[in-house]
């Protein structure tokens, strides 16, 4: 019933997430999870959920959503090589200040059809990058947005408010202070 692109780690997430009732041990095995969730969807369908960045509502969409291949496993190791050397030669564009005659590339369309190729995959921290590069370039007047997963964008934004939380104090210390001078 479960597609075979969840891997454990990713079905112990959307338990978490979701608040499933599903009580499991990081010892149990990927066959042990998802026979414990097979159980728990057999029993009242029709339930449904709280708010959630996975953006399931109901058990129908998380049977649905289940059955599915993974959306954050579109990758093979061949295409996701292909991607890595396609964001290898834009960041090379972009370090030599956006001239083609310093890059692999002949034409910008072959840019813009490499950055519409890999914009799709914004769950890799080089599209990322590729994308905010390309986006200061300020002879070019499009703009890339990456695609970008709700469960990588809910990690970035934590990774954001670790950020920005820092301690700032002031020490103040009162005592004989001694100056000496050679």
């Amino acid at each position: 019933m479960i597609h075979k692109s969840h891997s454990k780690n990713d079905l112990i997430d959307l338990i978490n997430t979701i608040d499933i009732p599903v009580v499991f041990s990081h010892q149990n095995n990927k066959k042990d999870i998802q026979e414990k969730l097979d159980v728990y969807l057999k029993t009242d369908i029709d339930k449904t959920l709280d708010p959630n960045v996975y953006k399931i509502n109901s058990k129908r969409e998380l049977i649905l959503y289940l059955k599915n291949p993974n959306p954050k496993k579109s990758l093979n190791v061949k295409e996701k090589n292909t991607v890595m050397q396609i964001c290898k030669k834009l960041i090379t564009y972009c370090k030599n200040g956006y001239v083609l005659k310093k890059s692999l590339y002949k034409h910008e369309k072959e840019i813009e059809d490499d950055m519409d190729f890999i914009k799709q995959f914004g769950d890799i921290p080089s599209v990322r990058r590729v994308c905010k590069l390309m986006n200061q370039n300020i002879m070019d007047k499009k703009h890339y947005k990456p695609l970008i997963s709700p469960q990588v964008q809910k990690e970035l934004e934590a990774k954001m408010i670790h950020k920005k939380t820092y301690i700032t104090c002031l020490e103040i210390k009162k005592g004989p202070i001694v100056l000496t001078f050679n």
